[in-house]
């Protein structure tokens, strides 16, 4: 093949990957919410609310055993029903997120139905992948302390929000209230 005529089909591929460099840098949630039928979740802001620091100091205490300091607790009546860090590096297992570890540990003991309604507390905001499993197990209110762009601050992040996430996800209703002992979750980079 010629240098000069080019492969067609590697120039396509040049488009797309333009394409998709393009949608990336305007914004992932920008290319996602112009899909077709504008699907959106009900994804509420919520203020903090009696409890909330308690249970955030368990994600927090959590955070301060795991491999990176991110912990999670899961809440159901005021009962913390599961719990987890990130063990990533001591499992092998980069999907071995806080919240990912507390969902598996609550579904291994009970069914997962009984996610539904429940209120998951992290210290920090949920990466895309862990914001999709909450979703996807109808947890009904996430809770977190530092939000991806403190954490980006301290270590690499996917920089897209929980909110994003959760806005484009048509099937699911859930509250979101971020900023809890921030500060706190933040200092557990610095040890």
């Amino acid at each position: 093949m010629s240098k000069q005529g080019g492969d067609p089909n590697h120039e396509r591929g040049n488009d797309r990957r333009q394409t998709l460099a393009s949608l990336l840098g305007a914004g992932l949630a920008g290319a996602t919410l112009s899909a077709p039928g504008r699907a959106r979740a009900e994804a509420t802001r919520m203020a903090s609310i009696p409890g909330d620091e308690l249970f955030m100091r368990m994600a927090i205490a959590e955070a301060a055993q795991a491999d990176f300091p991110f912990g999670a607790v899961i809440v159901r009546d005021g009962n913390v029903v599961a719990a987890g860090r990130n063990q990533g590096t001591s499992t092998n297992d980069p999907t071995a997120h806080g919240e990912m570890v507390a969902i598996r540990r609550f579904v291994a003991a009970r069914p997962a139905g009984e996610l539904k309604g429940t209120t998951l507390y992290t210290s920090g905001e949920p990466c895309p992948m862990c914001m999709g499993a909450i979703l996807w197990c109808g947890i009904r209110r996430v809770v977190f302390a530092a939000s991806i762009e403190e954490l980006a601050t301290k270590i690499g992040q996917i920089m897209l929000t929980s909110r994003a996430v959760a806005d484009a996800a048509p099937f699911a209703t859930i509250s979101i209230t971020g900023g809890v002992l921030s500060a706190e979750a933040l200092a557990l980079f610095s040890k």
